[in-house]
């Protein structure tokens, strides 16, 4: 009798862990911030997490380099949509004190007015949006 009501309750303890699954939501709002100059770092950082599968919606502001994301999280995550924005060149400020860096290959691709790690750069594109 005591072995029947183990199984039982080892049963119900299972049913229960698998009942907990956290829900994943389809339209997940999500933001982070994203080093860039641009108009033309703009067009690449919103294409990179456009690209990754599952993400809905994708706007950076070039003033505060917010990236703005609704992603599907059964398709996705904010690991992935990284990945795709430190693959075309662009870092990733995680706190005051962390940044994801993009390799230097990567980085190394962007066009020259967009290498917003050389502080000349920056300077330049002050005031506004550099169109291209």
């Amino acid at each position: 009798m005591k072995n029947i009501i183990l199984v039982f309750s080892f049963l119900f303890v299972g049913m229960t862990v698998q009942s907990q699954e956290v829900k994943k939501d389809k339209n997940t709002k999500v933001s982070m911030e994203v080093d860039g100059v641009c108009g033309m770092c703009k067009k690449r950082i919103e294409a990179a997490a456009l690209k990754t599968s599952g993400v809905k919606f994708a706007i950076w502001d070039v003033k505060s380099h917010q990236l703005n994301l609704i992603l599907d999280e059964n398709k996705t995550d904010v690991s992935k949509v990284q990945k795709s924005i430190l693959a075309v060149g662009h870092d990733i400020v995680l706190s005051k004190d962390k940044k994801l860096i993009a390799a230097e290959e990567n980085y190394n691709t962007v066009s020259p007015c967009c290498k917003y790690r050389d502080e000349k750069v920056v300077l330049e594109h002050e005031g506004g949006m550099k169109k291209h």
